[in-house]
């Protein structure tokens, strides 16, 4: 995997004096049909005179996490959270060193651990991610994220965030928008890093779930994670969750594979002005080339769709200026 040392260019870019940024509220993307779209969208819903004016409670914008607000390659980051818990717990499971798939991650044979489809890769979560109370498992979800490294990069996983979505968060805020998260990622997971990060508070995450129950723990009250799904908030399950959670139709969404296609689907649907975008993954220098037959984050009938119904697709390789945020100027662009 190539990965490029800032050019003079980038450096150059970064260092927009505060008119620029000002003026550019989108400083990290480049100029094109991408950034216009956003742009204008948000022009004409939130201007009072204009007839597409929407109300700033109806301003809602969803997003899908994994590969459109942050990177979702080589894997999807919570599955390597639920491979390192495997590996922190196997003193107390001395049964997994002899039982799949819990044997193939100690033996970090992945594709062996993979090989088991979505039944091996439940097993390992419901293994990993119940037991405990909300509050434990946030505070280990929270320790795992201070510390553990993307495989790749050498990153911390929360570096791994795209800064021209963190740049649109931020733009769509400021013209009265409400974000929210809609991942079919893990919402407690997500909840620990989410306001710090995105900005965005815990009652606007949006995940998959395990049920939950109301216990007395040492004399206090508790919510106890069960080993049983509750929730999975992915495809179809995205605008049933977004109903659910929301109660409003939103007016804009964002995805980058056909796990999010329901839910562009279902915003475009809507009255009025719409905005549906599509994250296309194409800069393998950057950061990874991947659409139609991927493993992970496949695009293919939704990358269909946005063309035949005129929906924004973000070139990554070309509407971006730079892809992660710059913490030095000695850290790679990657």
């Amino acid at each position: 995997m190539p990965w490029r040392l800032f050019g003079l260019a980038t450096v150059t870019a970064f260092a927009l004096n505060a008119t620029q940024a000002v003026a550019d509220p989108l400083s990290s993307w480049n100029d094109g049909p991408a950034k216009r779209s956003i742009i204008e969208f948000v022009a004409k819903v939130s201007a009072p005179e204009s007839p597409d004016y929407v109300p700033p409670a109806e301003r809602i914008a969803v997003f899908d996490n994994d590969g459109t607000l942050w990177a979702e390659q080589p894997l999807y980051f919570q599955l390597l959270f639920a491979f390192d818990r495997v590996r922190a717990l196997a003193s107390d499971h001395p049964e997994w060193k002899d039982t799949q798939p819990f044997k193939a991650v100690l033996e970090g044979d992945l594709d062996t651990a993979l090989s088991g489809g979505d039944q091996a890769l439940l097993e390992i979560i419901l293994a990993t991610h119940a037991g405990m109370t909300t509050a434990e498992f946030s505070a280990i979800a929270s320790d795992w994220l201070k510390t553990a490294k993307h495989p790749v990069s050498g990153r911390l996983f929360t570096e791994m965030v795209y800064q021209p979505m963190l740049d649109l968060l931020e733009y769509l805020r400021t013209n009265g928008f409400k974000t929210y998260i809609t991942s079919g990622g893990g919402i407690e997971l997500i909840r620990v890093f989410a306001e710090d990060v995105y900005g965005i508070p815990p009652e606007q995450v949006i995940g998959s779930s395990l049920k939950v129950q109301y216990e007395y723990r040492d004399g206090n009250p508790a919510l106890v994670r069960l080993p049983e799904i509750d929730f999975v908030d992915d495809k179809a399950g995205k605008p049933v969750a977004i109903n659910h959670h929301i109660g409003r139709r939103p007016i804009a969404a964002f995805g980058n594979s056909d796990g999010d296609l329901q839910m562009l689907q279902w915003t475009c649907a809507g009255d009025g002005a719409r905005l549906c975008v599509y994250v296309h993954h194409t800069d393998a220098e950057r950061e990874w080339a991947y659409d139609r037959n991927s493993h992970i984050g496949r695009l293919d009938v939704g990358l269909d769709q946005a063309l035949q119904n005129d929906w924004t697709v973000v070139d990554m390789a070309s509407d971006w200026k730079y892809v992660f945020p710059i913490f030095d100027m000695n850290h790679e662009n990657r």
